[in-house]
């Protein structure tokens, strides 16, 4: 069977793994206190050109969106995302188990257009009963979205803008950012990231990583006791190192982005050949997923011989799958799937 079910079926980056095996029998201190944490954060932070940021290692990217929500909002706020954000959609309700809401607005190719805040937040102050409501406390957005697409930086500027006008934090779901960051034609990079969000995180388990992720509070910002906020969480890893080894490596040598631009450049060989065949590309993503709407028939002869994802029932007779490519796709798995298709 060929995978293109995901971009995190295979384990880690070759060279990511061998600094694991390098460091395995060192004697290192526990929750994040080692060398190696600090040296991947202080790397982090060079490369936001943010050097009072504050960084932080956790596990998984469902449990890091509600960590972060979590500490940033206070009872009685909820966080506004896109109705096809991950955080409402794909986290089987992780914010509104400590207590938020997901306040929803409409998205366009998954992105949160700065209009559709701006009404949002505007009319809510406006309801006179808006004292019994939900507040909007933060924004979540992320970059890719979950349908590939990227924001532009006009885009993030604006958004930003509109959040530091109604004093609410803007956060970054970075789960496959470094896909983004290496997108052809994107003018987006992490300075700009760092500059107009108040909170991200960098994905490692989607782009090389066994697991992990990054939160980065771009200038200092982190709230008081966060590392006790995710000790509390069950989120504070024993063997911090784990996670501090793994993004040490993928912060040396410019390894993050090098291994993305593979997922970019197999995505880019599928979707040429789905176009030149005649096939309909549902969402135009310029990241490592495509999104391509198949009669049932074919896919079910398709499914025979490649592992793909269930998108969603386009209609009665046709269904939109994802294939996804990985740093760990091959040039021969992909032109084996340019073949069946």
């Amino acid at each position: 069977m060929l995978s293109f079910v995901n971009d995190y079926s295979e384990g880690a980056h070759p060279e990511v793994l061998q600094r694991l095996i390098d460091t395995n029998m060192e004697h290192l201190p526990g929750y994040g206190k080692d060398r190696y944490c600090s040296s991947a954060a202080q790397k982090i932070a060079q490369a936001c050109d943010c050097p009072e940021a504050h960084v932080y290692f956790l596990a998984g990217g469902t449990q890091t969106n509600q960590v972060v929500t979590s500490c940033l909002l206070k009872s009685y706020q909820g966080v506004i995302a896109a109705d096809t954000g991950h955080v409402n959609v794909h986290e089987a309700g992780a914010i509104e188990a400590v207590g938020h809401k997901v306040l929803t607005i409409p998205g366009e190719r998954g992105k949160i257009r700065a209009g559709d805040l701006k009404a949002f937040l505007e009319g809510f102050y406006a309801d006179e009963n808006h004292e019994q409501m939900v507040f909007p406390g933060m924004v979540y957005i992320s970059h890719p979205t979950e349908y590939g697409t990227l924001y532009t930086r006009q885009e993030l500027e604006d958004l930003s803008q509109i959040c530091r006008e109604h004093k609410i934090p803007l956060y970054l779901d970075g789960a496959r950012l470094g896909y983004g960051l290496v997108a052809p034609g994107t003018d987006v990079d992490l300075t700009d990231i760092a500059r107009l969000c108040d909170v991200f995180y960098i994905g490692g388990t989607k782009v090389g990583a066994l697991c992990g992720e990054a939160v980065v509070f771009p200038r200092g910002n982190a709230p008081e006791h966060f590392s006790t906020m995710i000790k509390r969480r069950g989120a504070l890893l024993a063997k911090g190192r784990l996670l501090g080894v793994q993004f040490d490596a993928l912060f040396t040598d410019d390894l993050y982005l090098r291994i993305s631009r593979n997922a970019v450049q197999t995505a880019a060989m599928i979707k040429k050949a789905l176009r030149e065949k005649g096939y309909q590309i549902v969402m135009d993503s310029p990241t490592n997923q495509t999104f391509v709407r198949l009669d049932n028939e074919r896919m079910e002869k398709l499914s025979k011989q490649v592992t793909f994802d269930f998108w969603e029932r386009s209609d009665a007779t046709h269904t939109v799958i994802r294939l996804a490519t990985s740093w760990a796709t091959t040039v021969e798995d992909t032109q084996a799937l340019i073949s069946l298709l």
